[in-house]
């Protein structure tokens, strides 16, 4: 297995030849920034929330986001249709458990979700750790936990979900339950600044799009967003500067500069079970 900053860029290249449709189920605090992200990144973002129609939109993406942080009953059976309807037509899909433990009802939506066999499953530590049943409850949607606290529970929830499973925070970490890495980019003050883990999410589901292995795209997808933060971090005087400076350097990132700043390094020395290949 490699993954060079040469390799994770051609599924960058890919999303933005290819301007993938990203139907996206999300939240009514992210949405506008999920869609800017996307669209600066090169994809076609569409947010569809009706249980109406949702199935019917799905038919026509190329990759599914769910994203629950703003949870209601709708949203829940309308996520639900679209994830059966994904896995049905060969859509990729990716989950975002947004507060998985703050209560009971998300714990079990989350729970659902995750059951009905997404592709990547994003989250942070705790939200990770709720859904692999063990602890991490969170502070609202906030993490208590560092990212890599939460790695082995990871690593379960890959293997028993088939899924790959990616854990944002000062450190990110994506693992199938097989390979992990760690991607070592990205800013504090990028914490600063509402809804950026729902934006990674989204910008994963765009590389799901054009990369059928959800490991490399969950992989290349963190890589360009924390070099892409981390570059807009030096350009920003604060949260508000940040927010547009992302946006600028998501649209206008660069080979040379993504290879300068990429910091993804396999983890060799992870769980015994877990070779490189």
């Amino acid at each position: 297995m490699t993954l060079s900053p040469a390799d994770l860029w051609k599924r960058l290249s890919a999303v933005r030849e290819r301007a993938p449709l990203v139907h996206n189920i999300t939240n009514f605090v992210v949405m506008n920034n999920t869609a800017n992200a996307l669209l600066a990144l090169g994809a076609s973002p569409a947010m569809v929330h009706s249980s109406d129609e949702v199935e019917d939109f799905v038919a026509i993406s190329q990759a599914l986001v769910i994203n629950i942080g703003t949870l209601y009953s709708e949203q829940i059976a309308a996520c639900k249709l679209a994830a059966a309807k994904a896995k049905a037509a060969g859509v990729p899909w990716i989950l975002d458990p947004v507060g998985a433990g703050a209560t009971p009802y998300r714990r079990a939506a989350a729970a659902a979700l995750a059951g009905l066999g997404p592709d990547v499953i994003r989250g942070n530590a705790s939200e990770i750790l709720t859904l692999a049943l063990e602890q991490g409850q969170g502070k609202g949607v906030d993490s208590t936990q560092g990212s890599d606290a939460a790695l082995e529970a990871a690593r379960r929830l890959a293997e028993r979900g088939r899924s790959t499973v990616a854990i944002t925070g000062a450190v990110d970490y994506v693992t199938d339950g097989r390979r992990a890495v760690a991607i070592e980019n990205g800013h504090p003050l990028m914490a600063r600044v509402t809804g950026l883990g729902c934006s990674a999410t989204a910008v994963i589901g765009a590389f799901l799009a054009v990369e059928p292995d959800a490991f490399t795209a969950a992989a290349a997808a963190l890589a360009v967003f924390g070099v892409a933060g981390e570059l807009a971090a030096a350009d920003a005087t604060g949260p508000g500067s940040l927010q547009v400076a992302l946006l600028d350097r998501l649209y206008g990132l660069t080979e040379r500069q993504f290879g300068e700043v990429c910091r993804c390094r396999i983890i060799r020395a992870y769980p015994k079970i877990l070779i490189e290949r």
